[in-house]
């Protein structure tokens, strides 16, 4: 069953929502005003190296770490909005092998109010970069950090989300996803990988906060986030069947690859491209084998840099640039991908939408996004309730502005966050 929206229906609870606009206000303040500049320091380095032997168990907790989120004062327990702890967890990568990740779980001090025990929402960031200074665990007390070793600028703008629902007594967990501040390359887009950190995050999350096991959980994210949280969303009833999914929010999914690196080549985040390659080349061997053969030694260059860059970097690094800067031949990737069945194969491995989710979504599409095309948002939304699942497509109609600068990616994010949140909220207090 499907739902197609333009628009956002009014819903009753105003003195909530004050709250939620609070806490984005509050949140990008924060953002804005805070900032962290220092080298890594070695403790907090440690934490991110695994164990030798990992728990061969989904969702494990391998370790944990209190940390101060942003205003408040390290070793205070209960401090609002919520008490923080990083979090080393157990998940599996695309050939079933397990993997650690770590991420961030914060349990609120604000009383949980709808039916049954306390929620937990995970939360997929955007596109932050591949370098492990990237991950958002290492933002969570300085949203934004400067790390002049490298030089790197980092951000996590996660914030608004987790604060939205630390508001409204819900447990927050925001994975760093595989590969972001752990060992080995970050596994940008990966279907499987992106959801099975979701998932294994809800998880650890409800086992790290000693949570009721029947816990209502939420999947949210926008971007990079919004295919996580869409991935998770189908992959929930094959891979995680005990989690008690309730909805999803899944704003501006990259669910088609093919689409979505053709419409990002040439714009001020062509450096995803580079993340994508990265990833993909570290998981398929023959995928390598071509890109070696194809790019050019700047080109090789331009992926071995971006693989340890954040998207700040990355904009300053790469913005405008075009694969076909990056070939031997002067093909574009997507001219490239066209003449090879195996990484068309690998791409089509990658695209989501060929399973049903097992509880409400929430999707948005921005009409005029120009990094993320409305079409193949679209066509998620029609493969899906294909299928019978209960879907409500948003489409932000925003109109173009100073295209291939992302501003139209952007605003439907700001635009879509209070509905994609209320969303969530009201179907885990049913």
């Amino acid at each position: 069953m499907g739902i197609l929206r333009g628009d956002t229906a009014s819903r009753k609870g105003s003195r909530i929502r004050g709250a939620r606009a609070a806490a984005v206000l509050m949140a990008g303040a924060m953002t804005a005003t805070m900032a962290s500049v220092a080298a890594p320091e070695a403790s907090a380095a440690d934490f991110y190296m695994p164990p030798a032997n990992i728990a061969d168990t989904p969702g494990a907790v391998l370790k944990t770490q209190s940390i101060p989120l942003v205003m408040q004062i390290p070793g205070i327990k209960n401090q609002w909005p919520g008490n923080a702890k990083k979090v080393m967890y157990t998940s599996r990568d695309i050939h079933d092998k397990p993997v650690a990740v770590t991420g961030t779980v914060v349990e609120p001090t604000a009383p949980w109010t709808g039916k049954g025990p306390r929620p937990t929402v995970v939360v997929g960031s955007g596109t932050i970069g591949q370098g492990d200074q990237c991950a958002p665990s290492k933002q969570m007390s300085f949203p934004m950090s400067i790390d002049v070793t490298k030089p790197s600028i980092a951000f996590n703008y996660t914030a608004p989300e987790m604060y939205i629902f630390l508001l409204n007594g819900v447990r927050v967990f925001v994975t760093d996803y595989i590969g972001l501040g752990t060992p080995g390359i970050h596994t940008y887009v990966n279907r499987a990988e992106t959801g099975h950190a979701m998932l294994d995050g809800a998880r650890a999350a409800i086992n790290a906060s000693g949570a009721s096991k029947d816990s209502p959980v939420g999947f949210v994210g926008y971007s990079q986030g919004g295919g996580a949280a869409a991935s998770a969303a189908e992959l929930a009833q094959t891979y995680a069947p005990e989690l008690k999914v309730k909805a999803t929010y899944a704003g501006a999914p990259p669910a088609d690859l093919r689409k979505v690196l053709a419409a990002v080549d040439g714009t001020t985040i062509s450096a995803a491209i580079g993340y994508t390659i990265n990833g993909m080349t570290d998981r398929y061997p023959a995928l390598r084998e071509l890109v070696n053969k194809e790019a050019s030694p700047s080109g090789l260059a331009k992926l071995k840099q971006i693989s340890t860059q954040c998207i700040g970097d990355s904009i300053l690094s790469t913005a405008f640039q075009r694969t076909s800067g990056w070939t031997k031949s002067g093909k574009t990737l997507s001219q490239l991908v066209d003449m090879y069945p195996e990484a068309i194969a690998v791409l089509e491995e990658n695209r989501i939408g060929k399973l049903k989710p097992n509880a409400p979504v929430y999707l948005q599409g921005g009409l005029h996004d120009d990094v993320i095309p409305y079409g193949q948002v679209r066509d998620l939304y029609r493969n899906w309730t294909a299928q019978g699942a209960k879907v409500t497509f948003h489409t932000d109609s925003t109109p173009p502005i100073l295209t291939k600068v992302i501003v139209n990616h952007v605003v439907p994010m700001l635009a879509t966050l209070l509905p994609g949140t209320d969303f969530v909220l009201d179907h885990l207090r049913k």
